[in-house]
This record gives structure tokens, sequence and C-alpha cells, in this order.
């Protein structure tokens, strides 16, 4: 079912928009390919969105489960370690500093702040002797740190501050194959990493004693899952600005569907994570059209509420 549902809304993604394609123009677009406008459309533009969307909701998902996994916090984030306020602050430095204003540039700088900033993290929460609340107590004062910067810069010079607009949003309108090609080795390491790690954290989830007991070495399991969270949520944030609510949601989702084990929530989050996002992002085409909604207003708009039920749901269950 999930993955019915997946095909589906990849094939709505490339044949809905500004204007709708039928699915036999659609097919001819991605398989007899002769130039016509809506090849074009259905090649050039849509296809590459698409598979970004692909990517990213994968990526974003699977880091929200891990983080939610690593720090035994059921509303952590793939943002807790500050690697989207890393990204963020990369990125407004360039383009104020070093004159940086390509989508190429935004995601190079935006992964080597995102790698950096969860290093700061990493050391500043101890190293070997991390533990989750360390952790996501030093992802929370660097976010704060990078975000009172990425401020200032953004007052202080009006021509950043008009291109971070766009960017920061969250949108996949940018998207083409060159940046899929860029981010999709980071997504693919950081998919492996994480799925690789899944057993460790499902004993990691049983708290640290007994996950010593049970043989799981926790200091490097950390280390190897923050490394995948900045993989993928780095490159996931590059690529198309900050997302909410996608790895903060699905997972919760993803957990009624499966239960605890890790090596069942990742894969089912890979798949499910992009049905939202772009099930957002076609819905955000419908609502303005001509326009557009960018999709990471379209997911804020639907999670919080959805998110809100989520809780309400699981407080009653627990009483």
């Amino acid at each position: 079912m999930a993955v019915g549902l997946l095909i589906a809304v990849v094939v709505a993604s490339i044949a809905i928009g500004a204007r709708d394609i039928p699915a036999g123009q659609v097919w001819h677009g991605l398989f007899h390919y002769t130039g016509t406008d809506n090849d074009v459309v259905v090649r050039e533009l849509r296809l590459p969105r698409t598979l970004l969307g692909l990517l990213v909701g994968a990526a974003l998902g699977m880091a929200g489960a891990a983080m939610q996994a690593l720090t035994r916090n059921p509303l952590a984030d793939p943002g807790l370690l500050g690697v989207n306020a890393g990204a963020a602050a990369a990125v407004v430095s360039a383009i104020s500093f070093f004159g940086v204003s390509s989508t190429t540039g935004y995601v190079w700088w935006a992964l080597g702040g995102a790698a950096a900033v969860a290093v700061l993290v990493y050391a500043v929460g101890g190293t070997r002797s991390a533990t989750p609340v360390r952790l996501a107590l030093a992802g929370t004062a660097v976010t704060a740190l990078l975000q009172g910067w990425t401020s200032a810069v953004e007052l202080t010079d009006h021509a950043a501050l008009d291109r971070m607009r766009f960017w920061q949003v969250g949108s996949l309108a940018a998207a083409d194959m060159a940046t899929v090609r860029q981010v999709a080795p980071f997504l693919a390491a950081g998919t492996l990493l994480a799925l690789g790690s899944a057993r460790a954290l499902n004993a990691v989830a049983l708290g640290d004693d007994t996950a010593r007991a049970l043989g799981a070495r926790l200091a490097r399991t950390r280390g190897l899952v923050m490394l995948a969270v900045t993989l993928l949520c780095g490159a996931a944030t590059a690529a198309c600005g900050p997302i909410v609510f996608v790895g903060l949601m699905v997972p919760h989702v993803v957990r009624g569907i499966t239960g605890p084990d890790m090596r069942w929530i990742l894969p089912y989050t890979a798949v499910l994570s992009p049905v939202l996002l772009l099930g957002a992002d076609v819905l955000g085409r419908l609502v303005a059209r001509p326009a557009e909604l960018q999709v990471g207003i379209v997911t804020a708009v639907l999670g919080g509420p959805v998110f809100i039920a989520l809780v309400r749901r699981r407080r009653m269950a627990e009483l």
C-alpha cells in the first residue's frame, strides 16, 4: 500500500501543475522524447523536481526517525543537531561575503556548514561521553547562536536577505538534474549508514545500560548516526532549504504501522515521507494556480494540525 501511494503521488507530481498534462503525454515525455512543449515540461522541469522530492523526502524522514531513536525523544527532528541552522548560516555567509548566487553554490556551502556544525555539536556534547541529553543541549545552543548570526547578516545586507528568502522557505521549484546528481551520493551514503545502524538503534532505545549489556557500542553508534543525519538532512536542506515537519511527523505515523523496530521504521519512513513531501508540493501548485505555494509552507500548514492530532491521540491512549 505504501509503495502504491508513492507511485500515485509521483505520477501526480509529474502530471499536475500550472498546466495539467495527460498521462499519455507524460509517458511520451519520459520515454519517447521528441522535444514538444509537453515533453520539455515533463523531462526538463517536472521529472527533476519529482526525483529531488523523492530523495529529499526519504532523507528527511529517515533523519527524523534516526534522531528520535538516538535521543529517545519522540519530539526530536533532524534540526535538533543544528544541521539546518548550520546550512542556513553557511549559505547566508556565502551570499553576503563571497557573492555566491547559484543553486550549485548554495548546495556546497550548505553541506559544508551542516557538516561543520555536526562536528561542533558532537565535540561540545562530549564526543565519546556524549549522551542524548548533552547532544540535544549542544545542538540547541549552537542553533540559537547560528540563528542569531543568520539574522544579523540578513538585517545588515538586504541583497542577502532577498536571495535567502526563497531558499529559507523550502522549495522544490528550482530543482534540476544537476542538483539531483550533486546531492544523490550524500543521500545514498546517509541512507546506508542509517539502515546499517537500525539494529544498534533498537538497543539504544532500551537505555544506555541495557544497550551496553546487549553489546552495543554507544559512542560508535552515536557517531555513525550523527554522520548519517548530517549527510541526509544536510544534503536535503542544501538542495531545497529547510523543510519542517516531514522528519518529525512521518516517523510517528510509521510507528503506528510497524511498531518500534527500527529495521522496519526506516524503510517505511523512506517510502511514506516522499508521499507527504510530493503530495504537499502538488497541493501547493493546485491552491495557487497559476502560481504556487512553496512546499515548505504547505508542510508547515498541514503538519501543525496533524501533529497536534497525533499527540492528542497518543495522550488519550496513555490515559
